[in-house]
């Protein structure tokens, strides 16, 4: 499997997200090797989503079932396969 197959989306973050909250939240499942919040370049503040890789693309669907519609902060995570990112033109 290629290595993004370990790699879920991760939406709906509360702004004080951090990546080490995503890393725990997420270890409970199985081994994070990166847990990325994506931010916005010119602020610094959180989008609100990022991406966690997992060491084992086999842990994806059950990271996806506990944790889709789980409430961190009062906020409802989305959580999904990252998709690759388009080629520019």
């Amino acid at each position: 499997m290629p290595r993004d197959a370990a790699t879920v989306y991760v939406g709906n973050l509360p702004w004080e997200s951090t990546e080490d909250d995503l890393a725990a939240l997420f270890g409970e499942f199985g081994r994070v090797v990166d847990a990325r919040v994506i931010q916005d370049p010119a602020t610094g503040r959180s989008r609100g989503y990022g991406f966690v890789e997992l060491s084992d693309p086999k842990e994806v669907p059950g990271v996806i079932a506990a944790l889709n519609g789980r409430e961190l902060d009062g906020r409802a995570l989305i959580v999904g396969l990252a998709r690759p990112k388009p080629p520019r033109h």
